[in-house]
């Protein structure tokens, strides 16, 4: 597993940004989130040791521009040179998330056709009305590995006019964070629901900080997030998931 974060910095865009993680992190060190740049990490994918060996070995997953928004608008004059580099670097697999899958037709490279092989995009849906918003273009999009993140998750979601053999996961979790808002197990209970009933494989990935379960509150602390999440015993096709971790 790699990370690789060409640039950093991002705009806050609905509900699910109220509290991101970049902007708590960086706070911490007095920077300002809204200010997008390339990183000093840009070539990463393609950067070589002593020996001219990537840096990256081949057969790697790298989590992609996960301190920012792939298809952000200020990172348009550098995004060709990054599919470039996607594009060199076939044997590793690129995994990004996005909140602006609108633009994913205005972000993509010439050749890019139904997706790159290597590419998977996944779309996140905090809430009803982004879902609503962003899943009927999701579902249309000409990407060959797609998945939907919910989270953080905000409300009870219907995903159910969506699922459907396009979809290879339904990723799920709370908010982190001193300010994070609450999860209701329900909530993802019934996301689980639906994804079984139309055979989608269901991670539930972390608790949030805030988890409500019958009717009472649990204060979560960072590093017990996932392991809580996967002692609930609720993930469906679980073996067939790629592994997935990155803080927040």
């Amino acid at each position: 597993m790699a990370g690789w974060n060409p640039w950093h910095g991002c705009h806050k865009l609905s509900a699910g940004c109220k509290n991101c993680y970049v902007y708590r992190i960086d706070g911490k060190h007095g920077k300002d989130s809204s200010v997008v740049s390339k990183t000093q990490n840009f070539s990463y994918p393609v950067k070589r040791n002593r020996r001219g060996e990537y840096t990256i070995p081949s057969g790697e997953t790298v989590y992609t521009c996960f301190s920012s928004d792939f298809f952000l608008e200020d990172a348009d004059p550098w995004r060709p040179e990054a599919w470039q580099m996607i594009r060199t670097r076939q044997d590793l697999r690129f995994f990004m998330i996005t909140k602006r899958i609108d633009r994913l037709a205005l972000g993509v490279p010439p050749d890019w056709g139904n997706g790159y092989e290597n590419v998977t995009i996944c779309c996140t849906v905090e809430n009803q009305d982004r879902a609503d918003y962003r899943l009927p273009i999701y579902k249309e999009a000409p990407v060959k590995h797609k998945w939907i993140v919910c989270e953080p998750l905000l409300g009870k979601l219907d995903l159910t006019p969506y699922l459907g053999d396009w979809v290879e996961e339904v990723l799920v979790g709370g908010e982190s964070g001193p300010d994070a808002r609450i999860c209701n197990f329900d909530w993802v209970l019934d996301l689980r629901r639906q994804c079984m009933e139309k055979d989608i494989r269901f991670i539930f990935r972390q608790t949030g900080a805030k988890l409500m379960k019958d009717g009472k509150i649990y204060s979560i602390k960072r590093q017990f997030q996932s392991s809580q999440a996967r002692k609930a015993a609720i993930n469906y096709k679980e073996e067939e998931s790629v592994r997935f971790s990155y803080k927040k």
